[in-house]
């Protein structure tokens, strides 16, 4: 691209008080670059609407169906006509929320370790791990929690002995912690009351959306200004003074967007929920009693089952699905923009 400067005052007069103007003359290859870009932007956004238009068309007999009821039903019946989400509609929230709880803290530290305290010569390696990580298949991660996770670092043994049990145990008070049936406090309880949790699941989508998370805000934090590290630096702040006073202010919307870019992935995970949990479709609030569920593993369960009602049904599931991690990610790209962080990377 070429800039061209012109004055609107003729030779050899006195220069103007008036700005001079600029002319941009493009060159061919920065317009085939743009068209390139505008091209792409309008598939994705064609895409996305097609997906939402092909949901909503092939979900509309099921909302005839059940109209609102669908939101709030808590059983799965097409052929009696009863049939809703809000089941695994709460147990999807709740095993997104589980995980964020989780992830966030670990992407936190591990982004702040590569970014500021990790060695140069190793953070490349620091980098390309967790970026591995981000590659590793769910269904790995569904196997490790399912063959390892759960039955000796969780809850091991008969009756249960781990974190989970733990948590009833000294938690339990509180609603969210209480296990119906299980007393924490005999030893000769089952385990079963505290296996094929949200908790379980909510841990395996953590380890998953981890290095999503963490890599955004690596990225976020490389970007804090140099002139305000060493300014912190001048006025005698340590290490970890700098990165409260710089880096972690100028990174907030980078770390509230990568939270809710893994909360948007954590919505839509299916296969490592589906291998973990045991199936429910009423509302469970309890994240470590047995039983839970999400909208994404009711629609692998169910599909290959159901009839054209059941079909509709799974597909209006997938829209409300598709509407939540569409918010989500609105919502994060509207943070980011809006931070320092956004705006530095946007110029």
């Amino acid at each position: 691209m070429t800039v061209v400067v012109t004055r609107d005052a003729a030779p050899g007069a006195a220069a103007p008080e008036t700005p001079r103007g600029v002319r941009q003359r493009r060159t061919p290859s920065d317009l085939v670059f743009r068209g390139i870009i505008r091209i792409g932007g309008v598939i994705v956004l064609a895409v996305m609407l097609l997906v939402g238009i092909f949901l909503t068309a092939r979900a509309l007999p099921a909302l005839r169906a059940m109209g609102w009821r669908f939101l709030t039903a808590q059983e799965w019946d097409p052929a009696g006509g009863n049939f809703g989400v809000a089941g695994v509609l709460v147990g999807t929230l709740l095993i997104a929320a589980v995980a964020v709880v989780i992830a966030v803290p670990l992407a936190t530290g591990a982004a702040l370790y590569i970014s500021e305290y990790a060695p140069r010569r190793i953070a490349p390696l620091l980098v390309n791990l967790v970026d591995l990580m981000a590659a590793v298949p769910s269904v790995v991660y569904g196997i490790w929690g399912l063959y390892l996770l759960q039955p000796h670092l969780l809850v091991r043994g008969e009756h249960g002995e781990g974190l989970p049990r733990w948590l009833a145990t000294y938690l339990g008070w509180f609603p969210l912690f209480r296990v119906d049936g299980y007393d924490p406090s005999d030893p000769l309880a089952s385990n079963s009351a505290v296996k094929s949790s949200t908790f379980i699941a909510g841990i395996i989508v953590a380890m998953m959306v981890t290095p999503i998370i963490s890599s955004v805000m690596r990225e976020v934090f490389a970007q804090a200004p140099v002139g305000e590290r060493e300014g912190a630096y001048a006025l005698g702040a340590t290490r970890w003074g700098m990165i409260r006073s710089v880096v972690l202010p100028f990174g907030r919307g980078g770390m509230i967007g990568g939270t809710m870019l893994g909360l948007g992935r954590a919505l839509g995970e299916t296969i490592g929920v589906y291998l973990v949990i045991s199936f429910v479709f009423v509302i469970q609030p309890h994240i470590l009693q047995e039983g839970g569920g999400s909208i994404s593993s009711l629609i692998a369960l169910r599909y290959a089952e159901s009839n054209p009602i059941g079909i509709a049904g799974l597909m209006a599931a997938g829209l409300v699905l598709f509407g939540m991690t569409l918010l989500v990610n609105f919502g994060a790209g509207l943070i980011i923009n809006r931070s320092r962080s956004g705006a530095a990377s946007d110029a």
